[in-house]
């Protein structure tokens, strides 16, 4: 029986599977940690056998970002009113996001780079028109969506990623250290709510009001 050829390295290699691979390296170590010279030696190549599908390093970015949005299942439309879809379109962006925090930040202004991006932004337009928005007022307000989901997940309190467990438990008594040393006279709002700058209650409740947060000022700001 002869024997089975081993696959040469290129024929293995496919821009999404290197995209998987880099998206796994940030989201252990950091966007830092992620270069092309990185990606060969996890994949047991050379860097130039990487340039075909990336050429440098924003490349792999915009890669990472197109495998990010490829994540997000938009809801079937179900005749709701604008906004309630809306909603449900951030949610389900939301949640993709939350499983990369420490690459989300790259995500805004890649959205035009990918199918996937291409088609959440129609989405989200399409129903900032419909709300009454005009074309110029729909792009813009959903930017404004997606960099606030964007933060709402790099941003979560007591949260930061790209510390080791140490240096996060380091960096939290700090910050108990320095709220504590406030005058409770001069602050007492700041006192009383200090526990949810260190640690975030409830992650789920946090998102959920800020994705509320966003429907109802996008509501607000809606056209007469």
């Amino acid at each position: 029986m002869p024997a089975v050829r081993e696959p040469k390295a290129r024929e293995r290699l496919n821009r999404e599977s290197l995209a998987t691979c880099a998206l796994g390296i940030a989201d252990r170590e950091g966007l830092d940690a992620l270069t092309i010279r990185r990606l060969a030696t996890e994949n047991n190549v050379t860097p130039m056998a990487l340039y075909w599908h990336f050429a440098d390093k924003e490349a792999l970015f915009d890669g990472i970002a197109e495998r990010i949005y490829a994540e997000v299942a938009l809801p079937v439309p179900r005749g709701l009113v604008w906004h309630d879809e809306l909603r449900e379109v951030l949610v389900a962006l939301l949640g993709p996001l939350r499983g990369h925090p420490l690459v989300a930040d790259i995500i805004p202004s890649r959205i035009m780079k990918s199918d996937a991006g291409l088609a959440l932004s129609e989405r989200v337009i399409g129903l900032l028109r419909a709300g009454g928005f005009s074309p110029a007022q729909a792009a813009q307000t959903g930017m404004f969506l997606l960099c606030s989901i964007v933060t709402l997940v790099v941003r979560e309190p007591g949260q930061d990623q790209r510390l080791d467990p140490d240096a996060q438990d380091d960096a939290l008594r700090q910050k108990r250290a320095q709220l504590e040393s406030m005058n409770p006279k001069k602050y007492p709002n700041l006192l009383e709510s200090s526990e949810f700058f260190l640690f975030c209650p409830s992650e789920d409740v946090y998102f959920s009001q800020g994705v509320d947060f966003l429907v109802a000022g996008t509501t607000g700001i809606q056209p007469a």
